[in-house]
């Protein structure tokens, strides 16, 4: 009897001479790095460097003039668009927050768990045992597990990041690109948010943008420099 086995990536991202142009300028100039599966990498550089681009890139928003993105050793992701990218198990977080402030912080989680089936739905779908557990986990990782029943837009900023990070983990991805998570943050929230960050990582690959030195630090990890 034949038993497949599942396929363990040797790398969970792979980028490879990776330029992009806007009309002759070079908003990324022959980027190469590697991402292996459970790791947690820091991406720096000054303004202009490229760092959004990159994302883009990896998301499918924009597509390389050269090189090579591959994603799980063996998936092109030049070759698939942004919502075919996120269903492949790429979650992206922005900058800027976008929880839904109206709803609670449980509710917000069961809108991300339920995906496309939309809000009026979801709300009044019947979780199941391992749906509410799901959400309980998450609830517990973020440290928002005693407030779920307040509504999101009654947190601070650093918590609205917590619960987006949350909101992005139910959906199980198994690379989180994470954009200058400590902007605007308290030094206990930053703190905070550098120990969930290293926590996710290693049922995760994360890949985190960012420019304060100090948060580079407290993640401990590997960091690629982008160059202007």
């Amino acid at each position: 009897m034949n038993v497949r086995t599942k396929h363990i990536p040797q790398h969970m991202l792979y980028l490879n001479g990776v330029t992009v142009s806007f009309d002759g300028f070079k908003a990324l100039n022959d980027l190469s790095f590697m991402v292996a599966p459970g790791e947690l990498r820091a991406i720096i550089g000054p303004n202009g460097a490229g760092k959004t681009t990159m994302m883009d890139v990896i998301t499918g928003k924009v597509k390389p003039n050269t090189g090579d993105v591959f994603f799980r050793d063996t998936i092109d992701l030049t070759q698939h668009d942004e919502a075919d990218i996120a269903n492949l198990g790429i979650g992206r977080k922005f900058q800027k927050p976008t929880v839904m402030e109206s709803l609670s912080i449980f509710e917000n989680l069961e809108l991300a768990l339920a995906g496309n089936r939309g809000v009026f739905k979801s709300l009044f779908h019947k979780l199941t045992f391992e749906q509410r557990d799901r959400i309980n986990e998450i609830l517990q990782l973020v440290g928002l597990a005693e407030r779920q029943h307040e509504l999101a837009g009654a947190l601070s900023h650093g918590q609205k990041q917590w619960l987006e990070i949350g909101m992005l983990l139910i959906q199980g991805p198994d690379l989180l690109l994470v954009d200058e998570p400590a902007a605007g943050m308290t030094d206990h929230e930053t703190a905070m948010t550098a120990k969930l960050l290293r926590e996710i990582s290693g049922k995760h690959s994360v890949v985190v943008v960012e420019h304060d030195m100090e948060f580079i630090k407290a993640l401990d990890c590997p960091v690629t420099v982008l160059h202007e």
